[in-house]
């Protein structure tokens, strides 16, 4: 039999021949095409790695679902009255998009049920991103051959941020209103360029009446097309460069150890995929997200008390609410830095950074020359490790300064007391997060590092023969994913462990 699974009864014509290098070539260009090697390909099984499996059943979801509610709902501007099932709204004057999505929560058959499964997908989607790409960097999973597709899952990240708050703006209810109305501040706080920019958006003065008509199409075609096709290339490097791994017993930098393809992880994976859908189905008919009939149509004379955007960007809010209000004129030009360095300096600074970490790491510690297939432990990058919780304690200052309102209410303290605190603890907070950081994850590979020397307690007192007494201790018999599993020659130096076959790498 030969590749393609014919009997050689007879030889090949030359147009045959032919056919088959062309085969063998594109099998060489496009490793997808090895159906028989991909079946046999072999994934971990440590839980963190299925955090990006997690990502993409959620986004399985979120199509699915959108493509029920495109039947039903309506995305126009225009005012109509509204006339159905819900009695505190009816009469009322709204748009045809708010209008519809009423009668998509009230009027349609497992209309609600189909919203709140779409909102909650949108939620799980973006948090299971986001956790994914915390794993990549604080395992180092991002250097060398990996690099871009760190920059396509960071993409990915930023597209899945304007996709979520896109479909969150459709129903043209209060809240999103109010999210929509911060939006064309930030436009407009952009100099130069800025007001032209909201007037093209908006179809004018705001709020304009093309706003949700162009929003629309962005939503379920445009921005979903992207991240179908980054989370295509995504999956395709995957395959391509192979799995990292934790370090471990007959683990290497040239193979991987774990389930196949076909049919464990497969099996694996579709009962996650079960999972996910199930979960996502229970919270939905369990716990309420997003009841539009409680803020009411747009106004552009009213903001809803209390409003909080979904937790992705609930960060800009924060910013926005943080920086004093600072504003300067220039050549007859006013500049509203209370808008433009939280909302639009910042974001770009942070995104930069995270697009550039890898290539800047593996300059600074002398990486870039070879491939990294195995996994560290965060404690082993110290530096990493530190700089990573900073940044998540800087987000979630700012995440908790989205809602000062709501805390200070709640716990009956001054806001603007408040505000200066958070305003402090930015500053403050991450400085130090780094160097208890840094600290613990030397104590914990000190630690480490004696437990290997002197082993473990075994609970036995022996008598010496000077008269003392002393524990008895054995061998270490358990271990931690990609801990080392035996003591180091020079294990004061601060080095990181390293196994039989792994080659010695500096930390920062």
């Amino acid at each position: 039999m030969n590749r393609t699974g014919r009997r050689d009864a007879e030889p090949l014509s030359r147009a045959g021949r032919r056919a088959e290098r062309l085969v063998d070539a594109a099998d060489a260009r496009l490793p997808v095409l090895e159906g028989g090697s991909l079946l046999r390909k072999a994934f971990p099984e440590h839980w963190s790695f299925f955090l990006g499996e997690l990502a993409l059943y959620s986004l399985l979801v979120l199509v699915l679902t959108g493509v029920w509610l495109t039947f039903f709902f309506q995305p126009e501007m225009r005012e109509v009255v509204h006339a159905g099932s819900y009695p505190p709204l009816r009469g009322v004057r709204m748009s045809a998009a708010f209008d519809s999505t009423l009668r998509i929560s009230f009027d349609v058959r497992g209309g609600l049920l189909m919203r709140q499964v779409h909102h909650w997908a949108a939620l799980v989607f973006v948090a299971a991103i986001g956790l994914h790409m915390l794993r990549i960097f604080f395992t180092g999973a991002f250097r060398r051959p990996r690099e871009l597709n760190w920059v396509i899952g960071l993409t990915l990240f930023v597209v899945s941020l304007a996709e979520g708050f896109a479909g969150y703006s459709l129903p043209d209810d209060l809240l999103s209103g109010t999210g929509l109305r911060i939006a064309q501040g930030i436009m407009a706080s952009i100099p130069l360029v800025g007001t032209y920019a909201a007037f093209f958006v908006f179809g004018g003065e705001f709020p304009g009446h093309d706003i949700i008509t162009r929003l629309y199409p962005v939503h379920i075609l445009l921005l979903p097309g992207a991240l179908i096709a980054l989370v295509t290339v995504h999956l395709v490097l995957v395959f391509h460069l192979k799995h990292t791994q934790w370090r471990g017993p007959g683990r290497t930098n040239r193979n991987v150890v774990g389930k196949p393809l076909y049919p464990q992880f497969t099996a694996t994976s579709t009962g996650l995929s079960l999972t996910v859908f199930g979960v996502l189905v229970l919270l939905s008919g369990l716990a309420q997200v997003n009841p539009v009939w409680k803020y009411g149509p747009y106004r552009p004379d009213l903001v809803s008390t209390g409003s909080q955007p979904d937790w992705y960007v609930g960060f800009l809010e924060g910013a926005l609410r943080l920086v004093p209000p600072w504003e300067s004129k220039v050549a007859g030009h006013t500049f509203m830095w209370n808008v433009l360095l939280p909302a639009v300096v910042l974001p770009g600074l942070l995104f930069a950074v995270l697009y550039a970490y890898p290539f800047v790491e593996q300059r600074l510690t002398g990486e870039w020359h070879h491939e990294q297939h195995l996994c560290d432990r965060p404690r082993e990058r110290p530096v990493r490790t530190a700089l990573g919780v900073a940044g998540t304690v800087f987000y979630g200052v700012l995440l908790l300064a989205g809602g000062n309102d709501i805390i200070a209410f709640t716990f009956r303290v001054s806001v603007n007391a408040l505000t200066w605190v958070l305003r402090i603890a930015l500053v403050v907070a991450p400085v130090l997060a780094f160097l208890v950081t840094r600290w613990l994850c030397r104590a914990l590979t000190a630690a480490e590092r004696e437990r290997l020397v002197e082993g473990v307690p075994t609970g036995e007192i022996r008598q010496t023969v000077a008269g003392g007494y002393e524990s008895d201790h054995g061998p270490v018999g358990t271990f931690r994913p990609g801990a080392p599993r035996r003591p180091l020659t020079g294990a004061r130096t601060g080095t990181p462990f390293r196994t039989d076959r792994e080659p010695e790498r500096r930390d920062r």
